[in-house]
């Protein structure tokens, strides 16, 4: 299937500023919803207990938080609507001490009176394996930047390296940014949807650079304007399939998926719409302002082949006896 002709080449780079300009706006918003709004940790980061209530009829949520204030513990506990009118999430900071504690046996005890209900879910998080689990988890964006750098660099160029991780910098932001704006919680879930969006990403844009060096290979005139032009609107097609395709799945899932998933959803579809954007008006061209040269690069890949061949020459000699 082609939504776009794959023999029109259209002019990315000579509108890049202005989509440079408009990414540098999205991100520098991320950052200030970040530094005013902050993230909404969940249980998993902060520690604490969640209790999953259910109710026959509609939950009265203003007599839950009568009941629940009560007790001095839960006087800031957090109680919003799960999925329907008649189940209820009560968070709140509080952890059991000991085993012998029971924290939903708590809760029914404060409830009484409220309704005809069924306490569903207990999940407790200790405040220092919330730490931890934040940590790792920063540790694990860390980590997969780095390896990201390693294997662009390797498998092309620096310069592609950095482009590349700019560009995963630039969807990351927006995300987190979105993220914040919404009162998403920010839980596992949504660090395996921000890991997941910077795979994607990633994907997307190893194919441009992919088509790009391509190009230069069979380039008689050393235009990097005209090759990125050219390459990105040959993979144009495939790439907003492939990104509709796993947007409509992904679309589902928030809509239909319920409210434990609100937050791996969300951030999934936030991350595909701008890391397709990244991948075709944002790393391409930054490899032009970060100074890529067609000339140098050519000369270093067949300086690679060169000793490639060499290497392959040797072995040959040395598999007959010749070395």
């Amino acid at each position: 299937m082609e939504v776009f002709k794959t023999d029109k080449v259209y002019d990315f780079m000579g509108k890049s500023k202005i989509f440079i300009s408009i990414s540098i706006i999205f991100v520098l918003t991320s950052y200030v919803l970040l530094a005013t709004k902050g993230l909404n940790y969940g249980l998993d980061f902060t520690g604490g207990t969640l209790v999953q209530v259910r109710y026959k009829k509609a939950a009265p949520i203003k007599l839950i938080r009568k009941s629940i204030s009560k007790d001095k513990a839960f006087k800031n506990a957090s109680i919003t609507k799960f999925g329907s009118n008649n189940e209820v999430i009560i968070r709140f900071a509080k952890s059991s001490i000991s085993v012998k504690e029971d924290m939903g046996d708590k809760v029914r005890q404060l409830l009484k009176g409220t309704g005809n209900y069924k306490i569903r879910r207990v999940d407790i998080v200790g405040p220092k394996v919330g730490g931890e689990l934040r940590e790792k988890g920063i540790m694990a964006m860390i980590l997969s930047i780095a390896a990201i750098l390693i294997y662009v660099t390797f498998r092309f160029e620096w310069r592609f390296a950095v482009a590349s991780v700019l560009a995963l910098v630039h969807d990351v932001s927006i995300s987190m940014g979105a993220i914040a704006l919404f009162r998403i919680n920010v839980n596992l879930d949504t660090l395996a949807a921000i890991l997941t969006i910077m795979g994607y990403s990633l994907n997307d844009t190893i194919i441009v650079f992919d088509r790009i060096r391509e190009g230069i290979h069979g380039a008689k005139k050393y235009n990097l304007f005209s090759i990125i032009n050219d390459s990105v609107s040959k993979t144009l097609s495939r790439t907003v399939l492939t990104s509709l395709t796993t947007f409509f799945v992904v679309l589902t899932l928030y809509l239909f998926g319920g409210q434990i998933i609100i937050g791996f959803s969300f951030t999934l579809l936030v991350g595909i719409v701008v890391g397709t954007y990244s991948s075709i008006f944002v790393a391409s061209p930054l490899l032009k302002w970060l100074g890529f040269d067609i000339e140098s690069f050519k000369k270093r890949m067949a300086q690679k082949e060169k000793l490639k061949a060499e290497k392959e020459k040797m072995r040959e000699q040395y598999e007959r006896g010749m070395i």
